[in-house]
């Protein structure tokens, strides 16, 4: 990463930060527990990927309205909310995420279940509140399907299902691919698409935005398990291994490294190369996503 781009993704956080602090809920009333862990897991930090690539792609197709916003502070908060599920003891039982303490962790382990609950309602709530900034926008209805559809059964939760039931078993490539698509893939698909749909984008343009964030997604995971073997846990901001602790297949375990190391730049490579063909351009954009390759968090 040079300087320059470096500072601009450090200012690009920030401003998304201001954003996701707008759009939190106030920690008052009897369920003020619940409220705390909740906005205790969206404030952890965190690269804030998805909403900058909803953000960025939404200005790339001319989209200048703060209509964006609700969606970028939405699909943070289901992205949290799969973490705070993820960590739980009884899926990766992890006690450390970002470099702090897990949500359960800090709140016990029944709060935890509540407030990744509590996350991905207030999502919804919050993504449904682009209609008070623009009443008339139809293109808002069609956001908030894509959202759902992509963190549901047919996508980061379908994908989280079969990840479960494959851990301790002999996974093939085509399982591994399934995961990987839904799990990882399918909310890098919905914040570029979203961005893409909220800024007018047409119907072809929005299926190459589609299929652009999934490829990115799938080489995202691939790093993510190339990180988990050569990583330490003080880069990473949460335990190393963990992947061999809990006896899953991966594309590093599957392939080994170095096959691993190629198909996330060749994935990328193929990602930027969509958006590259699109008439619109967003320089920002395209080194955010070959950036993806080279990071080590």
């Amino acid at each position: 990463m040079n300087k320059d781009f470096g500072e601009e993704v450090t200012a690009r956080i920030g401003q998304i930060q201001e954003i996701l602090e707008k759009y939190l809920p106030k920690e008052e009333g009897n369920q003020k527990t619940v409220i705390e862990a909740m906005n205790y897991s969206v404030r952890a930090g965190g690269k804030r990927l998805r909403p900058m690539l909803m953000w960025e792609t939404y200005r790339m197709f001319g989209g200048r309205s703060q209509v964006i916003e609700p969606f970028m502070a939405a699909i943070e908060m289901i992205h949290t909310y799969s973490l705070v599920h993820d960590d739980l003891p009884a899926m990766d039982n992890d006690e450390f995420r970002r470099g702090k303490k897990t949500t359960h962790a800090q709140y016990g382990e029944a709060m935890g279940i509540l407030a990744g609950d509590g996350l991905l309602n207030y999502a919804f709530e919050t993504a449904a509140g682009a209609f008070e900034i623009e009443p008339g926008n139809m293109q808002i209805g069609k956001a908030i399907s894509v959202l759902a559809g992509k963190a549901g059964i047919h996508g980061m939760l379908g994908g989280q299902c079969v990840d479960v039931e494959s851990e301790g078993k002999a996974v093939t490539e085509e399982t591994l691919r399934f995961i990987y698509r839904l799990k990882t893939g399918a909310l890098l698909e919905a914040s570029m698409l979203i961005g893409a749909i909220l800024a007018g984008a047409t119907q072809s343009e929005q299926q190459k935005v589609e299929q652009a964030a999934g490829e990115l997604g799938l080489a995202f995971q691939i790093q993510d398990d190339i990180l988990d073997v050569i990583s330490t846990t003080e880069d990473l901001g949460k335990p190393v291994g963990s992947d061999e602790k809990n006896h899953k297949t991966t594309w590093a375990t599957l392939f080994g490294i170095e096959r691993a190391k190629l198909e996330v730049e060749e994935l990328s490579k193929h990602s930027v190369t969509l958006i590259d063909t699109l008439v619109v351009k967003n320089e920002f954009l395209t080194t955010l996503m070959l950036d993806l390759i080279h990071r080590k968090k």
